[in-house]
């Protein structure tokens, strides 16, 4: 399967500078659920901002 890493950065939300996973969706997906995390895409701009990807956080962004 080919990446289609460009086009996914038109869309990725991830403010972490240092990501080597930006636009790499299936790589960044592995990498946080592998951390009990969700990927910024899950959470709206202003909760991804604070780097808490945890399920809780999750929970409180969407006020689930």
């Amino acid at each position: 399967m080919e990446c289609k890493k460009d086009r996914n950065l038109k869309f990725c939300n991830c403010s972490y500078p240092g990501c080597s996973n930006k636009g790499i969706c299936c790589d960044c997906l592995q990498s946080h659920l592998k951390s009990r995390q969700l990927p910024a895409c899950c959470f709206p701009s202003d909760a991804e901002k604070t780097y808490d990807r945890s399920f809780a956080a999750f929970a409180r962004a969407w006020n689930l």
